[in-house]
């Protein structure tokens, strides 16, 4: 199959990342390839290998906070499509969203040919309705369309996540002496369910930095009260990175620790070993930090687990607030010292 490809992902940051091995074996066999990004991925899009073009669009369907579904808004994305002269698409999706709507829409605009994963019957709206057996990885099971529409990875690519953007330096920024190395702490998730108290995040914080470690906190803009408030003595990053800065910290550090967030996952791309500080309302089977040496800590057997929750809803969130600070410490420790560095893919 050749031609325009469109590849949808929809989410945030982390999920457009995690796309990314199987929008390399899509652009092996296309000759372009579009990224259909929701507006809260379109950053992660533009770093990945083997994208032509990043279009955005916020899917009613998909988007924490949706718009309203208006004919104008709708009727001007199928007009967009019918513009790129689609040849096919590939739709991605988590296991709990549905590609139908997306793909009801990319009918409309006569593409011929439409691949998903879907529990839902599809009638007319795919002529590729994939299964996906057992609980792989995301990034395993996304590849994995590909793959059933007759992509394949190109030779040597080991099917990890990466970035291709040249990245800045950052060694002024995050105040490196000489040889002196770093761990990252990045305190903050997309929902509050998923991150660490601030006072938890804060011990972890004095945890490493009397173990002698440098410590970097990093955060969003809209972050930085909570990085404040947890760097202490360490240097508080938040608000002063874009993506590529922030894709630069994580990839000189030895270590990042993070809950599972978009960043988390950043650093997977940039080769850097993951202390993963992980709620179980999602499997960490399928979303723990991808293709990187990772030790996962918090309880993966918590009453909230598998819940999908967006607000802990268990009083004082023990899953991950009953973290010690010093098995983290522990987990930065074994990392830096088993870990053998492979050269960031980019």
């Amino acid at each position: 199959m050749r031609g325009n490809v469109l590849v949808a992902r929809m989410d945030n940051l982390g999920d457009v990342l995690l796309a990314g091995p199987c929008v390399r074996a899509v652009a092996t066999g296309a000759e372009r390839v579009i990224l259909l990004t929701g507006p809260r991925g379109r950053a992660a899009g533009e770093l990945l290998p083997g994208v032509d073009e990043v279009i955005s669009w916020c899917a009613p369907w998909i988007d924490p906070e949706p718009p309203p579904v208006t004919q104008e808004d709708t009727d001007a994305l199928v007009r967009h499509f019918r513009g790129l002269s689609l040849d096919a698409a590939l739709i991605l999706t988590s296991f709990h969203q549905s590609p139908l709507p997306l793909a009801l829409l990319l009918r409309m605009a006569g593409v011929p040919w439409i691949g998903a994963i879907s529990e839902d019957y599809p009638g007319s709206l795919l002529d590729l309705r994939h299964r996906v057996s057992g609980d792989p990885p995301e990034p395993v099971r996304m590849l994995s369309l590909a793959e059933a529409a007759g992509f394949s990875l190109p030779p040597g690519d080991d099917g990890g996540l990466a970035i291709r953007e040249t990245l800045p330096p950052v060694d002024e920024l995050v105040g490196l002496v000489g040889d002196e190395g770093y761990v990252v702490v990045h305190p903050a998730a997309s929902v509050p369910a998923r991150q660490p108290s601030a006072e938890r995040s804060a011990a972890i914080v004095r945890a490493l930095l009397e173990a002698g470690h440098h410590v970097v906190v990093t955060g969003a803009p809209s972050e930085s009260t909570l990085t404040k408030e947890v760097a202490g003595g360490a240097l508080d990053l938040g608000g002063r990175t874009g993506l590529s800065e922030l894709a630069a910290v994580l990839a000189g550090a030895d270590v990042v620790v993070a809950p599972n967030t978009g960043p988390a996952h950043l650093a997977a791309a940039v080769g850097t070993p993951v202390v993963s500080l992980f709620a179980p309302v999602v499997p960490s089977s399928r979303w723990a930090p991808y293709g990187v040496p990772s030790e996962v800590l918090g309880d993966q057997h918590a009453a909230c687990r598998d819940s999908r929750a967006r607000v802990c809803p268990v009083p004082g969130h023990p899953c991950l607030d009953r973290i010690a600070p010093e098995a983290v410490v522990d987990a930065v420790a074994n990392l830096s010292r088993v870990s053998s560095r492979r050269p960031a893919r980019r």
